[in-house]
């Protein structure tokens, strides 16, 4: 009896990841933010497949340039669209309007978040990778290789990251031809601020990682495994890296809002996407001159960065306390 008594009590095994995805799904907000982010994905994956325009297209029918199509109201159609649906015609509606160019605004603002998010993305990659190695090794090495490592990371903390950029920017501008090459619709801007992450990004992960080793590696098991002669890189990927790997899933989520908003504002600023390619920084700096004839030009990309950063910093901050074993609930 007592044994069937124990095995009720007794909570069934389970995998730490299982487990923290478990404590996330109780969070409303980390499963609110999950839902926001899948709807995003979702539509910028569905819309290019059902709205006919293009994000560099100029609006037009049957060849003829439509020239009254310009900054249209959402669900609006200019005179020629209008004649064009009374002779029998359909056209597919402008869900956001159109821009100054007679540009659908809609599909703009969904390749837009299609660059932003790609760039957080990959930009978030680099800085886990770099400072996963780099923090790692100077954490495990110590000594005098462990203050050698550091004191360059004090060096790059003390860079301006946007003099970088627009250093970088301007050299590449002139040596780098991008001409036919995958990267040529970003431009020599964006090549520019992912190189700038992998310079400068990466020193707050590994700062963070290098700490998180300084602790573990006085643990018994790492003593074992060094006696037993495993070699350093087998310990680090095998043994310390796993146990921080509450650490580095939460500041992976976290890194992605903070390199979107990095973009933007550097679009913002006219350092980001070659035009016709939109961002949503981009759109934002060109809604910026008819903001008092069209608001709601402003209104669409600055809401879609707000969702997108809000989201992921909730979910940054549920994977946190589902993950971390050091915070109770």
């Amino acid at each position: 009896d007592e044994e069937k008594k124990q095995q009720d009590v007794m909570s069934e095994s389970t995998t730490f990841f299982r487990d923290g995805m478990r404590k996330l799904m109780k969070n409303p907000l980390a499963v609110l933010s999950l839902v926001l982010l899948a709807i995003i994905l979702i539509t910028i994956i569905v819309a290019p497949m059902i709205v006919p325009y293009k994000y560099e297209e100029i609006m037009s029918i049957n060849g003829k340039r439509d020239k009254g199509a310009k900054n249209l109201a959402p669900f609006t159609y200019s005179k020629m669209e209008q004649q064009y649906i009374d002779q029998g015609g359909t056209r597919f509606p402008h869900i956001f309007g159109t821009d100054e160019q007679c540009r659908d605004y809609f599909i703009r603002v969904v390749y837009g978040t299609r660059v932003s998010l790609s760039i957080g993305v990959f930009a978030s990659l680099i800085v886990l990778i770099i400072g996963m190695i780099y923090g790692s090794i100077s954490g495990y090495v110590g000594g005098r290789t462990d203050l050698i490592m550091m004191r360059i990371v004090d060096i790059i903390y003390s860079l301006p990251d946007m003099l970088v950029i627009i250093l970088i920017s301007v050299v590449l501008d002139q040596v780098l031809d991008l001409t036919g090459s995958p990267l040529a619709k970003l431009g020599t801007n964006m090549v520019s601020i992912f190189i700038v992450f992998g310079l400068l990004y990466w020193v707050g992960m590994a700062r963070l990682i290098r700490g998180q080793i300084l602790s573990i590696k006085q643990n018994e098991y790492i003593l074992a495994a060094r006696a037993i002669g495993a070699k350093p890189g087998r310990i680090i990927k095998r043994h310390i890296l796993p146990n921080c790997l509450s650490v580095i899933i939460i500041s992976a989520a976290l890194q992605v809002p903070s390199a979107i908003f990095t973009e933007s504002y550097l679009s913002f600023l006219g350092l980001g996407v070659r035009a016709p390619m939109p961002s949503l920084g981009s759109l934002a700096n060109a809604a910026r001159e008819g903001l008092q004839s069209y608001p709601y030009k402003l209104v669409f990309p600055a809401l879609t960065i707000c969702l997108i950063v809000l989201s992921l910093n909730l979910l940054g901050d549920g994977l946190r306390d589902a993950f971390d074993p050091k915070l109770k609930r």
